[in-house]
């Protein structure tokens, strides 16, 4: 039995398991509820248990691993090629246990209570920025409409419009004033939680070393280390910083064929939240060399980029230089130690 895998597809109220004894194989198949499926894994015998790595996934990768079970979770896009004929749940545990037998597919890692709260609050602050961002947008494109305009930037819009509101003279409608007031007070409101997230972040990175070495590479602040570490975890798990990078979609897509090969654009694959907040920080430490008296090789080596190649293509490739650097302080367990121009 210790070859015996177990396939579960994964859903909010019923699952579909599927034993298999030997590869191609299936010898059991049951479908249970959400209750019943603890007490389930409690009476089998150890053994490896398939997951797509999809909603609630990582929960249950945890609470079975805790029965004595090794719990394997897939990428869903790359189980969704095994699976043969139309799209029902015995298809899909059939399609994982066909994708289990491909040693190219990487198992995502499970993740722990910790990382998942760190994942839990950027996402929170997403959609909040968002949030504000389409209320910012909505005001800014209504006053427009009546010849109102206001200056570029999030933090013109409250005090433009209190103005506006404020002054008795405007051309600004009577009824429509009460209603940019309330606006403003929600787009208000949303910058305080989105504040009072990053208090909450701060205070979890002071526990995490993780984090704290993350923190000292350049361009690198709370957001960025912080999702690095809740959306990804250990970085040791990926066998050089250029697997890391590319797993971002920072390294070229390659259309090569015999001895031509051609690179173009980054491939932009992975997670993109991780990837805009690693260039948005390359962008700071791009304009911050400017002003630097005393730049460093890393910083030195920017510029040069961005003389000859452009300030977006400069970002970029600072970009997943950075993640290159965080793999590297990850895996080594140092921080990160500024190389003057000099050496």
């Amino acid at each position: 039995m210790e070859n015996t895998i177990i396939a579960v597809d994964l859903a909010k109220s019923v699952f579909e398991i599927a034993v298999s004894d030997e590869p191609g194989r299936v010898s059991e198949q049951h479908r249970i509820a959400r209750p019943r499926l603890f007490r389930f894994f409690v009476k089998r015998p150890k053994a490896t248990v398939l997951l797509e790595a999809c909603s609630s996934a990582h929960y249950w990768g945890r609470k079975i691993q805790a029965f004595g079970h090794e719990v394997v979770l897939l990428p869903p896009h790359l189980v969704k090629p095994y699976r043969r004929g139309n799209k029902h749940d015995r298809a899909d545990t059939k399609a994982l246990l066909e994708a289990h037998r491909n040693e190219e597919i990487q198992p995502v890692p499970i993740k722990s209570l910790v990382q998942h709260t760190l994942a839990a609050l950027h996402r929170i602050r997403s959609g909040w920025l968002s949030t504000r961002t389409a209320r910012i947008n909505a005001v800014r494109g209504v006053l427009r409409e009546i010849g109102f305009f206001i200056p570029k930037g999030a933090d013109h819009v409250v005090p433009e419009i209190s103005r506006l509101v404020e002054d008795e003279e405007s051309e600004l409608p009577e009824t429509f004033r009460p209603f940019l007031l309330e606006a403003c007070s929600e787009i208000r409101q949303l910058e305080t939680r989105m504040k009072s997230v990053e208090h909450q972040l701060k205070a979890l990175a002071q526990q995490l070393p993780e984090v704290q070495r993350l923190l000292t590479i350049p361009g690198t602040g709370l957001l960025t280390a912080t999702a690095i570490v809740g959306f990804i975890g250990d970085l040791g798990r990926f066998r050089s910083g250029r697997r890391f990078s590319s797993y971002l979609g920072l390294v070229p897509k390659e259309h090569s064929s015999g001895d031509i090969r051609r690179l173009g654009r980054i491939t932009k694959q992975g997670d993109t939240y991780i990837r805009a907040l690693l260039v948005h920080g390359a962008r700071s430490v791009l304009w911050a060399a400017k002003s630097n008296k005393t730049p460093d090789r890393l910083r030195t080596w920017a510029l040069k980029l961005e003389q000859s190649r452009g300030h977006n293509k400069a970002a970029v490739a600072l970009a997943n230089k950075l993640a290159r650097i965080a793999w590297a302080l990850s895996v080594h367990q140092t921080e990160f130690q500024s190389v003057p121009l000099a050496a």
